[in-house]
């Protein structure tokens, strides 16, 4: 959720002030979600899931009564059967009345043929700032869910907080964003999500959880061992690794934080600041876009917002070398841009649902999809 650091390391619930900038108008931007669009006055915190090459679920936070972080807040998708040049009206994932669902992070599970999905949960009346202090009404809870008809209907919420989240944990995120299936050596079908929280002392980590049996039971996995660390995607490397490329929370470093696994997810190795990834303190996507063999190169692709003062500049970048450099990007949309998430298209191309506005004034106007061809980055 949108966020702001807070003394201690923490993050606090603030939108940014909107800043004077050249924004281009609606060209290129295709919002599938919209403010007002079905009785919802905002929606937010894209996540995208490619099912087959016409098949894609556009996930997000459809909130009643603005743009807030909190209150009544619903989990919704859209369908695609035509790669995304239409889609369904939304589709409830999760409505508990007045309360708070969200954070969504979904998973194609390609062995079962179901869509996994991993969420948050908090009562409506409470925020994060009393969800840290341990004053709220309840705390932040954490569900899955499955699809087995890609996305038109799912199982109710199943809670799994005591199998992922410490006594001393307040605060807690799934993704948001979507999570991954590992596809090689030993770990091979483990489905695996980044995730968040802040502890009792208010001290922030990225995290993964994971599991082993297609998303019915779910462990707690490593903990970055940096803090001022949240909002996380993990991708799988060439080499059978795992990165976990997360939100860094240091006013002063702008930068993105890095970690990686080599067990799977159980531990991670935090390795430093990207300083290729300049970033504004938002969510961002990482996403295996394909390994070496078969005529495919060893392709890996980030986005975020690349400005080190504003949500601005949407742009994706591409890595031969598992995020060692990125040696090409493009630049989606120079206007305002926030939380974003990646998928496959066909074609030689990728998708990215993200959240945008066209006017500096109605910033968190809407979620668009588009497409972009890989040829077309320099």
């Amino acid at each position: 959720m949108a966020c702001s650091e807070e003394p201690g390391g923490s993050y606090i619930e603030k939108e940014p002030e909107p800043v004077e900038v050249d924004y281009p108008g609606s060209n290129g931007i295709n919002f599938i979600f919209k403010k007002g669009m079905e009785g919802y006055s905002c929606y937010r915190i894209p996540a995208l899931l490619r099912i087959n090459e016409d098949v894609f679920l556009a996930f997000a936070e459809a909130r009643k009564n603005g743009c807030s972080d909190t209150g009544d807040i619903d989990l919704v998708v859209k369908r695609s059967e035509d790669g995304g040049a239409t889609w369904s009206d939304n589709i409830t994932v999760w409505d508990d009345a007045g309360n708070t669902c969200g954070n969504p992070a979904p998973i194609y599970d390609k062995e079962t043929g179901e869509v996994v999905l991993l969420s948050t949960w908090n009562h409506g009346d409470d925020d994060i700032g009393p969800i840290n202090a341990g004053t709220s009404i309840d705390t932040r809870r954490v569900y899955v869910m499955k699809s087995a008809d890609q996305g038109k209907s799912w199982s109710e919420p199943k809670e799994i907080t005591s199998d992922v989240k410490k006594s001393n944990w307040r605060w807690y995120a799934t993704g948001p964003g979507s999570g991954i299936q590992i596809q090689n050596g030993e770990f091979d079908g483990r489905l695996v999500v980044g995730c968040d929280f802040i502890d009792d002392s208010k001290r922030g980590y990225s995290h993964v959880i994971y599991s082993d049996d297609h998303g019915t039971t779910w462990n707690l996995g490593g903990i970055s061992p940096e803090d001022q660390t949240n909002e996380s995607e993990v991708a799988e490397l060439s080499n059978g690794n795992l990165m976990l490329n997360m939100r860094n929370s240091n006013s002063n470093e702008k930068r993105r934080k890095i970690a990686v696994s080599s067990d799977g997810g159980l531990t991670f190795e935090y390795l430093g600041v990207d300083n290729a990834l300049i970033d504004p303190i938002v969510q961002a996507s990482l996403h295996r876009y394909s390994f070496e063999g078969d005529g495919s190169e060893n392709i890996l692709l980030f986005s975020n917002p690349a400005d080190i003062n504003d949500r601005k500049n949407m742009t994706i970048r591409i890595s031969y070398d598992d995020g060692e450099t990125w040696s090409e990007k493009l630049l989606l949309h120079s206007g305002f841009a926030a939380y974003s998430d990646l998928e496959n298209y066909k074609d030689g191309r990728v998708a990215i649902l993200y959240e945008t506005g066209e006017t500096t004034t109605d910033r968190y106007a809407g979620i668009s999809f588009e497409t972009v061809a890989l040829e077309d980055f320099e």
